[in-house]
């Protein structure tokens, strides 16, 4: 492992991740946690959408979502999802996968408490992944929501988080000539030991 060095040093994958994202927060002009989320239907046809990763945490990824939309759907029936973190300005990605558990407790919480007031009236009014008759009925949905639950609307029953427990978390940088450096760290989710592997370009 002593080729392990630089950007790829460390113990914890975790926090090789949020030193990454350091980073990536100084450079991208964009959402530099913006990760691109791939869940499979009950067919294993896969789905990928954007959303936003909002804490690495000691042993786990976080993110927020309605759990009434097809992502949530998704998780709930295969219990396992991947994502990769992608930075242009860095030229390096992340990718994990895992297994998911719903994070709906305080955290989810104060995660909504700090919301604009215009996103957590949103969450109530948006049956996300659900068809919209127009944009005028969705606004009007929003009005209804900010009528009924006011300037402190509490988090909707149906919105929370989903914390990812990663198998598998890859580290990958930009090579001259194509020739990249990759290392996967993977593990049994019974054992908790990390394997870290190089991997070829």
């Amino acid at each position: 492992m002593s080729e392990r060095s630089g950007i790829f040093a460390g113990d914890d994958p975790f926090a090789i991740a949020r030193g990454w994202l350091a980073e990536a927060e100084a450079t991208e002009p964009n959402d530099p946690n913006a990760i691109a989320l791939a869940t499979v239907d009950g067919d294993g046809l896969p789905n990928v959408r954007m959303v936003l990763l909002k804490e690495i945490a000691v042993d786990s990824f976080v993110f927020f979502t309605n759990y009434e939309s097809r992502k949530a759907t998704e998780i709930e029936g295969a219990g396992k999802a991947a994502f990769l973190l992608h930075w242009k300005s860095l030229r390096r990605q992340i990718r994990v996968r895992g297994t998911v558990v719903r994070e709906d407790g305080p955290e989810a919480d104060a995660y909504y408490a700090s919301r604009s007031l215009k996103s957590r009236l949103g969450a109530w009014a948006s049956r996300q992944s659900q068809p919209l008759e127009s944009r005028t009925a969705l606004m009007a949905e929003v009005a209804r929501q900010t009528a009924r639950h006011g300037p402190n609307p509490p988090r909707p029953p149906f919105w929370g988080g989903y914390r990812i427990a990663p198998t598998e978390i890859e580290f990958w940088a930009d090579g001259a000539f194509r020739l990249h450096d990759r290392f996967r760290w993977s593990r049994a989710p019974a054992t908790g030991c990390w394997e870290i592997s190089r991997l070829s370009p």
